[in-house]
């Protein structure tokens, strides 16, 4: 077969090949429905209620948590609607209406803590755009072009396909370094939402120590660790201290 049409034939196999759906509880899209139209009928609390049903069932999507954090952003619970619309960000990140949702949300919050991007972050700015899904299926195909190629260069020593095996080389490790960069920084992300609407920062884990400052609902911050009621949180620019545990709450679950 030629070279040409081989790559194509394993490309379209590659892109027919999708990640199994995971099995979802029976009758959670009526419920997620319903959700739905409580939530357009203003009754936003049994919106909200419904949507946690769906989250205690273990349905994960950016839509669920998209939904929700528009339901609490209309009870005026900022904390928890910028905490569920960046859990949505996690499934979809390119989503035009969740960006503006958030940004808007954003720039309610009392506190203006900038977060200046990392170098890793600001050489990858893609991968702020894509899922770990999509970085690993795209990484596949590269993967399959890459090895056709090098098949290829078994038999037929020419000129362009040494040139496109550079090629494919170059996207396959900026590919490769993309998928582990995401995968890390998914295990590692400790950022966390204030939800109360004033939060004292202590010093230690106990409400007698000394107040350090006060954050607001909405602010993003970053979990160190927990102690029993209390978590550690600590700012872009590395002022630390202890808060009250259900005052704030990981992005990542």
């Amino acid at each position: 077969m030629n070279p040409i049409r081989l790559l194509i034939v394993l490309l379209l196999a590659a892109l027919m090949c999708g990640s199994p759906a995971p099995a979802q509880p029976n009758g959670w899209e009526e419920r997620f429905v319903q959700s739905n139209r409580d939530y357009k009928e203003g009754k936003y609390r049994e919106a909200i209620s419904g949507y946690h049903g769906l989250l205690e069932k273990g349905i994960r999507s950016g839509h669920l948590f998209y939904n929700l954090g528009n339901a609490y952003f209309k009870t005026d619970d900022l904390g928890r609607a910028i905490l569920n619309y960046e859990r949505a960000r996690l499934f979809l990140p390119r989503d035009p209406d969740l960006r503006f949702n958030l940004n808007y949300a954003r720039n309610q919050v009392q506190d203006d803590i900038p977060h200046p991007r990392s170098f890793l972050q600001t050489t990858f700015f893609w991968l702020d755009n894509l899922t770990l899904w999509e970085l690993f299926w795209g990484f596949a195909v590269l993967n399959i072009f890459f090895w056709t190629v090098l098949g290829v260069r078994l038999f037929t020593r020419t000129e362009w396909t040494y040139y496109v095996a550079i090629l494919f080389l170059i996207f396959w490790t900026v590919g490769g370094l993309s998928l582990g960069l995401k995968y890390q920084h998914g295990r590692n992300d400790r950022r966390a939402v204030i939800l109360d609407r004033e939060v004292r920062v202590l010093a230690g884990p106990d409400p007698g120590d000394t107040v350090f400052f006060k954050l607001h609902s909405g602010t993003l911050v970053k979990m160190e660790r927990s102690e029993g009621d209390w978590s550690l949180i600590r700012l872009p620019d590395k002022k630390r201290g202890w808060v009250r545990a259900a005052a704030v709450q990981r992005i990542t679950e």
